[in-house]
């Protein structure tokens, strides 16, 4: 019997995943960046 290629699909799969953690990460900083901003202004 012949095994299945995986398909497209699941050889992207844990690409994907490091993309999501990466945009997280740099959703969740550059959030950060903006409080602080919106902080300092507030306490001046």
């Amino acid at each position: 019997m012949q095994r299945k290629k995986p398909t497209y699909l699941r050889q992207r799969k844990p690409q994907d995943t490091i993309n999501k953690k990466g945009i997280i990460v740099v959703c969740s900083v550059f959030a950060a960046l903006i409080i602080a901003m919106a902080v300092l202004l507030v306490l001046r």
